[in-house]
């Protein structure tokens, strides 16, 4: 269950700060991934006893909601994006959002997002492909959202991928390939994303 779908009410007047618990949740996994990321730590990050979190969250998995959604809220390209960029442009910029925050691609595998900044971006999606007369617009979102996560999944190890030689007697054609091959993870993405909308 989503913490989107359970949140608890603030039912004391000095009660903790959701919005303060989810920002230090993104500082959290920014600095140190998914595994810095536990009540304890985001408690001493927000200066209170870990008990006290319970009064705004389940468990830590409402922490990956929160940080998930909030990231995404709190990045002003991704908000221009959301607001006024082409489709393209879009997961170009969600890329990079992804590629910034390199937990949030494996958050949203482990947990569907249903924040608010993450339906925004789903609603322009689906309004961008409507308008753009696809046949199947919440499908094509779905396809063009894997390609991004995927992508910002892969983009990090890039480089050192370009450096491994690849045996020719194991594989001809792809250490042929490989050797002359000089594209960029983001023109891969782009070429990509135009090859899923023709």
């Amino acid at each position: 269950m989503s913490y989107w779908e359970h949140r608890k009410p603030v039912q004391r007047f000095r009660a903790v700060d959701i919005v303060e618990v989810a920002r230090a949740s993104v500082r959290l996994l920014d600095e140190g991934g998914l595994r810095a990321l536990t009540l304890r730590s985001v408690a001493q990050e927000v200066g209170v006893a870990p008990a006290s979190l319970y009064s705004r969250v389940v468990s830590v998995d409402d922490l990956f909601d929160v940080a998930l959604d909030t990231a995404l809220a709190e990045d002003p390209v991704m908000s221009e994006a959301i607001r006024d960029a082409d489709l393209v442009s879009l997961m170009q910029a969600f890329f990079k959002h992804l590629t910034t925050h390199r937990w949030a691609g494996q958050v949203i595998g482990m947990r569907a997002p249903r924040g608010p900044a993450y339906l925004a971006l789903s609603e322009r999606m689906c309004v961008l492909l409507e308008q753009a007369d696809v046949t199947d617009p919440l499908g094509t979102a779905y396809r063009l959202s894997n390609l991004v996560i995927g992508a910002s999944l892969t983009a990090p190890m890039a480089p050192d991928e370009k450096r491994v030689a690849i045996d020719p007697d194991q594989a001809p054609t792809y250490a042929r390939l490989h050797g002359s091959h000089h594209l960029s993870p983001q023109e891969i993405l782009t070429d990509g994303i135009k090859a899923l909308l023709t």
